[in-house]
């Protein structure tokens, strides 16, 4: 039988549609599938939901953007860092997209909490827990230069605007920046299979 203390005592775990049950103060790659993720993420907004369209932007969608981006300014890039860009937001799949404003008034160290997931994560799917500065700064460049497309396109924002918060989207291709300035959200069981084909592809 129960006890009353330990059924009051706050649960640290999520259960996933895989079945797996993720400890969040102490991640197990072992108990982390790509499956949740993908699932994860296509449900889970960008910009809190605030985008145009009949569909909101997932962060599955903005992940694989983030890659393709990535790889269109360093076509050489190993597959793994491509992989690592992918992943870059998979943490998001336990801990939703908090906007930046949010996160700076939480009470806890949200960051440390985050690093700790993202380790695991890498580490289920064959990379280092944290892949090299280098690698790191590429994918925020592709992070930023994604962001400021969603802003201007979906989230309302006016070019100079978006300079001023994710800087000038500087070292795209003409044909990627032509299909980023047409950015439309995908419905989330779309997003959710364009981002596990793309991982197909890359985590061999």
């Amino acid at each position: 039988m129960t006890s009353p203390a330990s059924a009051n005592k706050a649960r640290a775990w999520q259960r996933m549609l895989s079945g797996r049950r993720l400890d969040l103060l102490d991640p197990s790659p072992l108990d982390i599938e790509i499956s949740d993720i993908a699932h994860g993420l296509a449900r889970v907004s960008r910009w809190n939901g605030q985008t145009e369209g009949l569909h909101a932007l997932s962060v599955a969608q903005h992940s694989v953007m983030v890659e393709e981006i990535v790889c269109a300014i360093r076509p050489t890039l190993d597959p793994k860092w491509r992989l690592a860009a992918l992943l870059h937001d998979a943490a998001e799949y336990v801990i939703g997209d908090l906007i930046s404003p949010f996160k700076a008034a939480l009470h806890f160290d949200y960051k440390a909490f985050e690093h700790r997931l993202m380790a695991a994560v890498y580490l289920r799917f064959g990379l280092p827990p944290e892949p090299p500065a280098g690698i790191e700064q590429l994918v925020k460049r592709g992070d930023r230069i994604a962001a400021y497309y969603e802003a201007t396109v979906l989230a309302g924002f006016e070019a100079p605007e978006a300079r001023r918060f994710f800087g000038s989207p500087r070292g795209v291709p003409e044909p990627l920046r032509k299909k980023l300035e047409r950015l439309k959200p995908l419905p989330a069981d779309e997003a959710q299979k364009l981002f596990l084909k793309r991982f197909g592809q890359l985590h061999i």
